[in-house]
């Protein structure tokens, strides 16, 4: 099955990639992506501790999740903002 494609101004085909997920993990729940983000894809939460998470406070942490992938664009304008490599992109299929 073919992946959706665009065209830059330019003439140039674009294969834009829509976000699938963040990982909690390395999120530091600065923000930035928030900020770049236009189409509210994304929301602050309080950070899902695991068991295997001892090296976190008892504090909550807050971090980034997805509220509405359906919204993205596929700019990646987010995956560029996050220094910690944190958000996951992936082609989509018509």
């Amino acid at each position: 099955m073919a992946n959706i494609m665009g065209t830059t101004r330019g003439g140039k085909p674009w294969e834009p990639k829509f976000i699938v997920s963040i990982d909690q993990k390395l999120c530091i729940g600065c923000g930035r992506c928030y900020k770049t983000c236009s189409r509210s894809v994304l929301d602050l939460v309080e950070r899902d501790l695991d068991d295997d998470d001892d090296d976190l406070d008892d504090d909550q942490a807050m971090v980034m999740s997805v509220k509405d992938a359906a919204d993205c664009i596929g700019c990646e304008a987010c995956s560029r903002t996050c220094s910690k490599k944190a958000i996951s992109h992936a082609p989509a299929s018509l």
